[in-house]
C-alpha cells in the first residue's frame, strides 16, 4: 500500500510504516478477542496494556470521529485490522493493517474508518480520546480488559 504524507507535513512528523508480521498477528489476537465484546465498544477506546506512565488502548473505529488535538500527548494509531483514514487539516494520510502514524501534540487531526477499523493507540495515560473538544464520545475514564 501507499502512505503519503500531505505536502506542506514532513513524512518525518506524521510517519508511517509497516510493521513485521508476527507483531501484527499479536496485535491482531488482541484485537479480534475484544472486539468480541459487542457493538457498544465502537468508538470507545479500553485500556488493555499500561507501562511507564502510558496506556495501549484498543478501539474500533467505524464513521468519521471528531476533529480534536492534543495540547502535550503525541499520538500513535496502529492499525490492527481494516483500514484508516487520518484526515488533517491540509490533507489525509491512509493506513493499512500494519502501518502505524504517530500524530505529533497540536496537530489537528480527525480519525474516519469507512468500514469498521480496530486500532490500538499508544499514548500517555492522560491523554483524553477527544483531546481538546468534550463532547457525547469523550471517554474520560477508558475501562480495562
Amino acid at each position: 500500500s501507499s502512505v503519503s504524507a500531505p505536502a506542506s507535513r514532513p513524512m518525518r512528523r506524521c510517519g508511517a510504516m509497516r510493521l513485521g508480521a508476527g507483531f501484527v498477528w499479536l496485535a491482531c489476537a488482541l484485537g479480534m478477542l475484544s472486539a468480541a465484546r459487542g457493538a457498544e465498544a465502537v468508538n470507545c477506546p479500553r485500556i488493555v496494556g499500561e507501562r511507564n506512565g502510558h496506556h495501549v488502548k484498543f478501539v474500533m473505529l467505524k464513521g468519521p470521529f471528531v476533529w480534536h488535538h492534543h495540547e502535550s500527548e503525541d499520538e500513535l494509531f496502529l492499525v490492527v485490522k481494516g483500514r484508516l483514514r487520518m484526515e488533517l487539516r491540509d490533507g489525509e494520510i491512509a493506513l493499512d493493517e500494519g502501518e502505524f502514524l504517530i500524530v505529533p501534540k497540536g496537530v489537528e487531526h480527525r480519525p474516519v474508518a469507512d468500514e469498521e477499523c480496530h486500532v490500538l493507540l499508544f499514548e500517555p495515560a492522560s491523554t483524553l480520546n477527544t483531546g481538546n473538544v468534550v463532547n457525547e464520545r469523550t471517554v474520560p475514564r477508558p475501562q480495562s480488559i
